[in-house]
């Protein structure tokens, strides 16, 4: 069983900038491949980035390439999204997420085993 805790979310100005991360409890951490997802009211939730259990593997997507950074630190089991050059239509419920199907990344919900509460984040105009 893992458990998944996000943090880092927040209200920021459009063009600014936040990371969140994703604290994971368990010792095989480093075996599971990591996904940030984003959900708005009354729309699917839809993958940001993911990234596989070694960081070898990533994916972006088209929204948030050269803005949004993922990356993972398996010694101390997070993964993190730095969002650069944030956007008002970023604002959403930001989703942490992990399948123990580690060695490449994920982009579909039904892909995970295991989801964080969420973490908000608001950019405003």
């Amino acid at each position: 069983q893992v458990q998944l805790v996000e943090s880092g979310g927040g209200l920021v100005q459009a063009g600014g900038s936040l990371r969140l991360s994703c604290a994971a409890s368990g010792r095989t951490f480093s075996r599971y491949a990591m996904g940030w997802f984003r959900q708005t009211p009354g729309k699917e939730r839809d993958v940001v980035a993911a990234i596989n259990w070694s960081g070898g593997r990533i994916y972006y997507a088209d929204s948030v390439k050269g803005r949004f950074t993922i990356s993972r630190d398996n010694a101390k089991n997070t993964v993190y999204l730095q969002m650069n050059s944030l956007k008002p239509e970023d604002t959403a419920l930001y989703y942490c997420a992990a399948t123990d199907s580690g060695g490449y990344y994920y982009t579909q919900t039904g892909d995970y085993d295991y989801w964080g509460q969420g973490t908000q984040v608001t950019v405003s105009s």
